[in-house]
């Protein structure tokens, strides 16, 4: 690992999607079990795919892993612990809205 740069590899991926009354999820596992760290991109290739109402699809595709550098992991580790706080301010009820 780096300081400022970054490194990039490609590797396979399976990309599911679901949209339906219970779900609406999308999920992207890499192949080799890849493990992704603060700052690390992902990014998976091809045409964008569209799943109607109550459908599920899965899809074979690659993906370009982007591993951040030392700088960019720790300012992402930094920045994240404000960027929790916002979750702190969410309440969730089991209240129904009239």
């Amino acid at each position: 690992m780096t300081l400022l740069r970054s490194t990039r590899f490609d590797t396979p991926c399976r990309v599911e999607i679901e949209h339906s009354d219970a779900f609406l999820c999308a999920h992207v596992v890499l192949a080799g079990d890849v493990a992704i760290g603060p700052g690390d991109r992902v990014r998976v290739h091809g045409a964008p795919i569209r799943v109607g109402f109550g459908e599920r699809c899965v899809v074979d595709r690659i993906a370009t892993v982007e591993r951040a550098g030392l700088a960019g992991r720790l300012w992402t580790q930094f920045a994240g612990h404000f960027a929790m706080r916002e979750l702190y301010e969410v309440s969730f009820s089991d209240r129904t809205i009239a």
